[in-house]
């Protein structure tokens, strides 16, 4: 790995972590069929990339993220209400969302190895974009709901929640997948983007946490950290953009592009996999 092969994979997976476009698949693309970077060490790096998306969702959410914490440790008796101040029922509403929106994901660690074993296969990640496109292309047609934190329903956070388990495989978009799920269950656009957001908090640290324990227990390259690292900035900058952007799009416009591209990504994936 070199440094420049680091930043160019921070600056895709910034970007397309939030885009509806898959970053697994893009990382798996540009390192198995492009070749820009190999070895064992891919898939931490790839874990490490997500935390530095990670720190964008705080930094575009905080005060989103600071009232669902503080009001957490309130749920659990850490922290004691001010005098006179009532529990703020709909940052409860939305902690029990992402719990039960992240149970989903339990059921893939049976699986956990035969997923990640997929990195390297070039077909099926080309079908997956082939599939990411074919969701945004089926949620940007469906009538628009106004279902918010109010009014969405259990069964709606946990069809969601399926939708990320599902994004787990390589080429398969998690916001894609959660934005369009949620879109299919009634959300108002800038919810189900923010709610998508959220529920990535808990599911990223938790892949971070197994990846470090898997990185511990094989070693890991200590020397190549410095790129890591400049990798997971690179994430960081470009996946707060990248937020932003996705945020005027949910107001503004449409996904309809985004699944012309995961088409044309999906294509040239499987192309280039069969004359490689």
């Amino acid at each position: 790995m070199t440094y420049f092969s680091a930043i160019f994979l921070g600056l895709i997976q910034g970007i397309a972590e939030f885009l509806p476009i898959s970053s697994s698949g893009h990382l798996a693309f540009f390192q198995n069929v492009v070749g820009i970077a190999n070895g064992e060490e891919n898939m931490f790096f790839d874990v490490l990339l997500h935390l530095g998306t990670l720190v964008a969702v705080f930094v575009a959410y905080w005060s989103e993220i600071k009232a669902l914490i503080l009001e957490f440790f309130t749920m659990i008796g850490v922290r004691k209400l001010p005098k006179g101040q009532k529990p703020d029922r709909l940052s409860r509403r939305m902690i029990l969302f992402v719990i039960l929106g992240t149970l989903p994901l339990f059921l893939v660690l049976p699986v956990k190895d035969r997923v990640e074993g997929l990195y390297s296969n070039a077909i099926f990640i080309g079908c997956a974009f082939l599939i990411t496109g074919l969701l945004l292309f089926l949620s940007d047609r469906l009538n628009h709901g106004n279902k918010d934190i109010k009014s969405a329903s259990i069964l709606d956070v946990l069809i969601v929640g399926v939708g990320q388990a599902l994004a787990t495989v390589p080429g398969i978009s998690r916001s894609g997948t959660t934005i369009s799920a949620g879109l299919s269950r009634g959300f108002d656009r800038e919810f189900a983007v923010k709610f998508s957001f959220l529920l990535s908090i808990p599911a990223v640290l938790g892949a971070n946490i197994l990846s470090l324990i898997d990185a511990i227990q094989e070693g890991i390259d200590w020397s190549l950290m410095p790129m890591y690292l400049a990798g997971v900035a690179v994430a960081a900058i470009s996946g707060y953009l990248a937020i932003r952007l996705l945020k005027y799009i949910s107001q503004k416009g449409s996904f309809g592009g985004f699944c012309y591209y995961c088409w044309g990504i999906g294509l040239v994936t499987l192309i280039l996999s069969l004359v490689k």
